[in-house]
């Protein structure tokens, strides 16, 4: 799908994410971002891992493990609504689901692993799509969102997180 969602697509949640989406093809965007983002995390250490910018803060690796979820959480929205199911899917919170993950006790190569599958099956479940079914609309989190809006979550999601990785966590 190259065409970016209308705003009748998506809620206002996501108005700071959709249109800040790379254009193109989103399939071809998702690859190279997750090929990209793999690159990165194979050259942190254990201790880049463990690192927390402040008290309270997610560790690196609980960010890399929230990237991972928010992803397994929004493609399987995608996929409920690109098949034109219509039931209400509900929304999930992050700050729960973060520590039920013990990220921490996994490895940055479990977590790069887990990353890496995570992405394939998205990038899969994407390339299977028809033009119909990109355009589907469904509920979630109470709001209105389409299969390509969910998409396009996805990929900036990830951007957010991997530049707040770079600017508070690696200094780059």
């Amino acid at each position: 799908m190259r065409s970016r969602p209308g705003d009748d697509e998506y809620s206002s949640f996501f108005g700071n994410y959709i249109p800040l989406t790379p254009e193109g093809d989103l399939a071809e965007i998702l690859e190279r971002q997750g090929r990209d983002t793999v690159k990165l995390l194979q050259t942190l250490t254990e201790e880049q891992g463990n690192y927390r910018y402040a008290p309270g803060k997610w560790s690196l690796k609980e960010v890399i493990g929230h990237v991972s979820d928010n992803e397994r959480i929004m493609s399987y929205r995608l996929l409920r609504i690109a098949r034109g199911d219509t039931t209400p899917l509900p929304g999930y919170e992050q700050d729960l689901l973060v520590p039920g993950g013990s990220f921490d006790s996994l490895s940055l190569r479990q977590l790069t692993e887990d990353y890496a599958a995570v992405r394939q099956a998205t990038l899969t479940l994407l390339r299977g799509l028809t033009e119909e079914a990109w355009l589907r609309k469904g509920t979630a989190s109470n709001t209105t969102v389409s299969a390509r809006a969910l998409a396009c979550v996805i990929c900036r999601h990830e951007l957010h997180h991997l530049a707040i990785l770079r600017e508070r966590y690696l200094n780059a």
